[in-house]
């Protein structure tokens, strides 16, 4: 933590554009004044603990911005008398990387340990990460990785495997509010100025950042200066939800295209749809839509579901799902969102059946485990007159010369006759699918489920 002791109140409350951004400021430098994320930095919990042994291990600490990733390494360094280098992946190269490499292994030999930190890991390539893999192994730097992507996708194996993966959570309303308050008695400008928050202001500046408390920080230092003291209540500083809306411009978004979030929202939205919650579909697909999502990634999902999902009990489903990619793709955004608000709605609303779905993976499970079998004589075409002479087409029954355009035959390979892998529902259309696949071939199909 950046130590202002030193510094005169005076000279604070005269000169505040002096002084670092409020959440520097307020940067803890001990496990026991973090705030928040108690499920690692308690007193029982690994880091607290770690830190009390002196046993050090690589780390990786993935959470969402503000969530205290920077802040921790650096109390780790701190409490352990560590070297501390920082990287940040978006700037820095194997050489940076290397340089860091050789500082620590001068302090090794004086009896120093050394913590790298480096911020964004994701962002380093495959080469960066490989030169981190030796220094690690031997124990000449204890990595500390900060980032907002699953590790499991954006971390070689290698690198991983020796670091222990740490999950941050977004702060939760009670450790913002502990947060806020704590810098409003503690922070060497803010403590002189006599703050309050005006009805609501305070919980729509809490929900608004998202969990982030640098943002939260940032957000109340510029509320209070866009904020005027009022004479008449001896210069109290009354913050409204004018001034928060003013110092956030518009509500943090959370949504990532590129990162964690983006697959946990999409999954969210599919889900909500197959589990036929329009209003909950709504908020997701607005949520990535405002977070800047492509329109037609959301569209290609809805005509995934409108198969995975629907399915038969409503064929009209990806029929309108796949209007609806051709739609965005006509007429673009802004409007293209009314489309895809249609098309979800529809589709989360309408009748469900998975059948297709699952008929189709039991049938890949068939193949995959026995192999693809021969094809039947019958069903074989047969356009040469040595194909003919080798039985090929012979005993094939053309199933449109017959009463019904049905004829009773064995579609199957030879030894794997009659296996049923389509159970159709009783939902919507798919029972009457059920009720004429029953009239064509009896006892083969089971009661739908569901019926």
């Amino acid at each position: 933590m950046v130590n202002f002791v030193a510094m005169s109140l005076f000279n604070t409350a005269e000169n505040p554009s002096t002084l670092p951004p409020l959440a520097e400021r307020m940067r803890p430098n001990s496990l026991e004044a973090f705030l928040g994320q108690q499920h690692l930095v308690a007193e029982n919990r690994l880091l607290a603990k770690a830190l009390k042994a002196e046993r050090l291990f690589s780390i990786i600490l993935w959470g969402p911005p503000g969530c205290g990733k920077t802040t921790l390494a650096k109390i780790i360094a701190g409490q352990s008398k560590s070297y501390f280098y920082e990287l940040s992946a978006v700037s820095a190269g194997v050489k940076d990387v290397r340089e860091a490499m050789a500082k620590a292994k001068a302090n090794r030999e004086l009896g120093k340990p050394s913590i790298l930190f480096i911020d964004e890991i994701h962002r380093f390539n495959k080469a960066q990460q490989d030169a981190l893999l030796q220094a690690v192994e031997n124990g000449i730097i204890t990595l500390i990785g900060a980032t907002t992507e699953n590790p499991s996708f954006e971390v070689i194996s290698p690198l991983l495997s020796r670091c222990q993966v740490l999950k941050l959570q977004p702060h939760n309303k009670a450790d913002l509010e502990q947060i806020l308050k704590h810098a409003l008695k503690e922070d060497l400008f803010l403590s002189t100025q006599k703050i309050k928050f005006k009805s609501d202001a305070l919980d729509f500046l809490l929900e608004s950042v998202s969990g982030d408390a640098r943002r939260l920080l940032n957000a109340l230092e510029i509320s209070a200066s866009v904020a005027t003291p009022d004479r008449d209540k001896k210069q109290v500083i009354t913050i409204t939800e004018e001034h928060v809306r003013e110092a956030l411009q518009n509500k943090h978004q959370l949504y990532d295209k590129t990162g964690d979030y983006h697959y946990d929202t999409i999954s969210a939205f599919i889900k909500s749809v197959r589990g036929s919650d329009p209003d909950a579909s709504l908020y997701w697909l607005s949520v990535m839509l405002e977070g800047g999502e492509d329109p037609m990634f959301i569209a290609r999902r809805l005509i995934i579901s409108a198969s995975e999902d629907v399915g038969n009990a409503d064929p009209q489903a990806l029929t309108l799902a796949t209007s609806g990619l051709q739609a965005v793709h006509a007429i673009g955004m802004p409007e293209g969102a009314i489309v895809l608000a249609q098309v979800t709605t529809y589709l989360a609303s309408t009748t469900k059946s998975n059948a297709s779905y699952m008929a189709l993976r039991s049938a890949q499970s068939s193949v995959r485990d026995e192999g693809a079998k021969a094809v039947p004589l019958h069903l074989r075409n047969a356009p040469t007159s040595l194909m003919k002479d080798q039985d090929y087409g012979k005993g094939y029954l053309y199933p449109h010369n017959y009463p019904g355009h049905f004829s009773v035959q064995n579609y199957f390979p030879d030894d794997l006759k009659s296996t049923e892998f389509y159970r159709p529902t009783s939902e919507g259309i798919e029972r009457r699918i059920y009720e004429r696949l029953v009239q064509l071939w009896g006892s083969r199909f089971e009661e739908p489920s569901g019926s």
